[in-house]
C-alpha cells in the first residue's frame, strides 16, 4: 500500500558498496614489544574504488592504552574525498565466557557515515576498537596464537540532487511484522552481554513513550493513537520512534515514520529534521524537507534557527552547499 502524490520533488540519491575484510595477525606473540603507538599494517584492500587499510597497535596507541591492542581504519588513496562508515572489531571464536564480555565493550566500534579526505586527519577513522591484552583469552580471541580483525565498511560513491516531476510518495514495504520479533531479538534486546540469571532487560537510550509506541507496531502494525500528544510533541516522538527503528532494522515502521513527519515539518523543526535524515540515511525525509524549504519560500527564516546552525556544524560544508543550492534552484 502506498500513498502518492503528483507534486515536484527535488531528490537525493546515493550509490553505496559494502564490503568486509579481514586482517589476521599470525604468530601474536611475536608482535609484542615494537613500542607504543608502533603498528603493523594490513594489506591494502579496495572497496568502492577507494584503498584502505588496517592497522594493528599491539602495544596500544599512546600511554592511556599500553596495557590493550588496539585497532584502526585508515583511507590510502590520494586525492580522495569519499563518504564512508564502518564497523571494526575483534573477532571472537567459539564461545566467550561471559566475565569476559563484560569486560570488552570496546574491542568493536562503528562510526556514522562521514567524510573521509586523503589530505588531512579525517583519513583516518575517529573510533578505535581494543581490547585489554591480558583478556586475550585462548580460544576466545587468540586461535593457534592468531588474532583476527574485521571490518565492514560502506562507502558512498554519489551524491546527486536532481529534479524529478514524476509521480512522487512514499511506498510503504509489505507488512513484515513477524520479522520484527527476531531482530529485536537479535539487534541487542538479549544480546550475548545478557547475564543468564537476570529477571529483567534495560533498555538504553529509549524513553519509555517510544519504547511503548516500538511495542504497539510490532503487535498492530500501526502507530498508536496518543491522544495527549499533538503537534510538535507528537513530531518529535516520532523522530526519536524513527531513530529506534533504524537501530532495530524495522524498515517498514521507519518507512511510516517518515511518511508521517513529514506532516510536522515548520520552519523551527526542518533544519533538524534534515539532520536526522542525513544521519540515518533516511532518503525519502530527506527529500521533503528540501521540498519543504524551497516551496515555503523561508529559507531565511531557517537561517535564523539554532536546527540550521546544529546542521552546518554537524553535516558536511558540501552537503550544506548542495542543500543550499539546490533550494535556490527550486525557487527560480
Amino acid at each position: 500500500m502506498s500513498t502518492k502524490s503528483k507534486d515536484t520533488a527535488l531528490l537525493c540519491t546515493s550509490e553505496a558498496y559494502m564490503s568486509t575484510y579481514k586482517f589476521k595477525i599470525a604468530d601474536y606473540s611475536l608482535t609484542r614489544g615494537i613500542g607504543v603507538g608502533n603498528f603493523i599494517r594490513s594489506a591494502t584492500f579496495t572497496i568502492g574504488g577507494h584503498d584502505w587499510s588496517i592497522r594493528f597497535y599491539p602495544d596500544g596507541t599512546d600511554e592511556a592504552t599500553q596495557d590493550s591492542v588496539s585497532t584502526s581504519l585508515e583511507m590510502m588513496s590520494s586525492n580522495a574525498d569519499v563518504r564512508a562508515r564502518y564497523h571494526l572489531r575483534f573477532v571472537a571464536h567459539g564461545t566467550v565466557p561471559i566475565n569476559v564480555l563484560k569486560q570488552v565493550p570496546m574491542a568493536q566500534c562503528a562510526e556514522v557515515i562521514r567524510w573521509f579526505r586523503s589530505w588531512d586527519a579525517t583519513r583516518f577513522g575517529q573510533q578505535k576498537a581494543c581490547i585489554l591484552r591480558s583478556l586475550l583469552e585462548p580460544g576466545s580471541y587468540l586461535v593457534n596464537d592468531a588474532l583476527t580483525i574485521q571490518c565492514d565498511l560502506t562507502v558512498v560513491s554519489k551524491l546527486q540532487w536532481f529534479e524529478n516531476k514524476a509521480e512522487y510518495g512514499v511506498e510503504v514495504p509489505p507488512c513484515d511484522m513477524m520479522g520484527h520479533f527476531g531482530k529485536l531479538l537479535e539487534y541487542g534486546f538479549f544480546g550475548p552481554m545478557r547475564d543468564p540469571v537476570a529477571c529483567r532487560v534495560t533498555v538504553e537510550d529509549m524513553q519509555p513513550a517510544v519504547f511503548e509506541a516500538l511495542l504497539h507496531f510490532i503487535y498492530n502494525d500501526s502507530l498508536p493513537d496518543i491522544g495527549d500528544l499533538e503537534g510538535k510533541d507528537y513530531g518529535e516522538m516520532l523522530r526519536h520512534l524513527l531513530v529506534a527503528a533504524d537501530r532495530y532494522a524495522m524498515d517498514r515502521l521507519k518507512v511510516v515514520c517518515q511518511r508521517t513527519i513529514c506532516k510536522y515539518l515548520d520552519v523551527e523543526n526542518v533544519a533538524s529534521t534534515l539532520a536526522l535524515a542525513e544521519q540515518h540515511e533516511c532518503d525519502r525525509l530527506r527529500a521533503a524537507c528540501v521540498e519543504f524549504i524551497a516551496s515555503s519560500k523561508k529559507m531565511n527564516d531557517v537561517k535564523a534557527t539554532q536546527g540550521y546552525a546544529d546542521l552546518r556544524r554537524t553535516c558536511p560544508p558540501v552537503f550544506v552547499d548542495l542543500f543550499e543550492r539546490a533550494t535556490k534552484f527550486h525557487k527560480t
